[in-house]
Formats: C-alpha cells, sequence, structure tokens
C-alpha cells in the first residue's frame, strides 16, 4: 500500500510540471491547417519581425494581445496556434496561455517557430 501512494503521488507531482504546456504541432499539420482555414495562428515574435514576415494569417500578438479574445474564433474547441523564433524560444507560452485563459481547449504550439518554417523554404506573408 505504502509502494502504491508513493508511486501516485509521484505521478501526480511529475503531471503537474507539465500542467500548461501545449501540444506541438507540424509545419505540414499547420499548413494544411491554414489552406483549410481551421486555425488561428498567433505570433509572438514582435511587431516589427511580423512585419518582416510571418505564417500566413498569423496575427501580431505584440500589437493586439490586449484584443485578443475579439480575433479568436467563437468555437472554444477551435484550434489556435502560437509560435517564437525556433524550438529554444519560449514566448509563445504567452499567447498559448492567454487563448487558454479565454477558455480554449485546442491549444497547440508550432515549436519550429518561424526559423522552422523558413528553413523548411514556406510561404512568409509580410505586415501592413
Amino acid at each position: 500500500m505504502k509502494k502504491l501512494l508513493t508511486a501516485l503521488l509521484t505521478l501526480m507531482c511529475a503531471s503537474s510540471l507539465f500542467a500548461g504546456e501545449f501540444k506541438d504541432i507540424s509545419i505540414g499539420d499547420l499548413k494544411k491547417a491554414i489552406a483549410d482555414k481551421k486555425v488561428t495562428v498567433i505570433d509572438v515574435n514582435g511587431t516589427d519581425s511580423w512585419k518582416t514576415g510571418h505564417v500566413p494569417t498569423a496575427i501580431d500578438f505584440e500589437a493586439n494581445e490586449a484584443k485578443l479574445a475579439t480575433l479568436l474564433p467563437k468555437e472554444k474547441d477551435a484550434l489556435v496556434v502560437a509560435y517564437c523564433g525556433g524550438p529554444s524560444c519560449g514566448a509563445y507560452k504567452a499567447a498559448a496561455k492567454k487563448a487558454e485563459a479565454l477558455g480554449y481547449t485546442n491549444v497547440k504550439h508550432l515549436a519550429a517557430g518561424i526559423s522552422g518554417w523558413k528553413e523548411a523554404k514556406e510561404k512568409l506573408e509580410a505586415g501592413k
């Protein structure tokens, strides 16, 4: 019984370490979701970077954080994807957590970020 309780407590502690983490989405899956118009993409790289080039359809988080709720879909189970610079960047979490706090349940992370998108030679969209 003692071993079972120890194992259960260990599992609970380990799962709490990963709470709030967001599942990754591949470049291919994101590209398909964009083509199918089934995703809202959020760029967390800053307005200057967004203007230079971002994943097509991406919202500039820096410029739109205060009104993000009005830019996200009404359906709380809609796919929302946040990204930043690349695999070692954690800035995406600001947008992902904000979407989650607004009640969105299907929030994912493009871990490849804008650097991976560019390396894959995917199309960029320039901001205005």
